[in-house]
């Protein structure tokens, strides 16, 4: 698939801008901007962009603590999924949830966690990949993000990021979009 372009291909003015078409989350990074002066034989570094690429769908959900909570996340349909992580970042390298070739993976799965979520549908039907997390806690507050380790492509794609709030009883204005 052709995503990458130059906005001028003759390069007028020194124009060397990158066009790059229908971005996805994998896309996000620094990029560098370099051009060879043929001349000198070297070359110079233009500009560095850091590109952020946020999800279409992200969503942000307020919940009462003590009840459960469906974040939900859907991959592509029809497309193998060989694994499923959720994870916050506040967390690093260990996750909310680690599912790979039909069960889960408690090694890498964050002890306050363990007990307390479970996937919508383990089969992973039509791409849910929706995480349920049980009585939530103040503490559940944070930012989850739903990625899924694709068979077909050999990579992980981020699907959706999910904003919760928590709040005490009674004081919800719980919405579930």
């Amino acid at each position: 698939m052709n995503r990458v372009d130059l906005q001028d291909r003759q390069m007028k003015d020194g124009d060397v801008s990158l066009i790059l078409k229908n971005v996805t989350i994998n896309d996000a990074g620094t990029y560098e901007c370099r051009v060879f002066m043929a001349e000198t034989d070297t070359s110079q570094l233009i500009s560095i962009i850091s590109l952020r690429v946020v999800p279409p769908d992200q969503k942000t959900i307020t919940a009462e603590s003590g009840q459960d909570v469906t974040l939900t996340c859907r991959a592509p349909r029809g497309k193998p999924i060989r694994a499923v992580k959720w994870s916050r970042a506040d967390l690093g390298d260990i996750y909310v949830l680690w599912y790979q070739n039909g069960q889960y993976v408690p090694y890498y799965q964050h002890a306050f966690f363990k007990k307390r979520v479970d996937l919508q549908d383990r089969q992973m039907k039509d791409g849910d990949v929706s995480l349920i997390l049980k009585n939530v806690k103040i503490i559940d507050t944070g930012t989850y993000e739903c990625g899924v380790f694709m068979a077909e492509t050999d990579s992980s794609q981020l699907i959706s990021i999910i904003s919760l709030k928590v709040v005490p009883p009674g004081e919800c204005v719980c919405d579930q979009r």
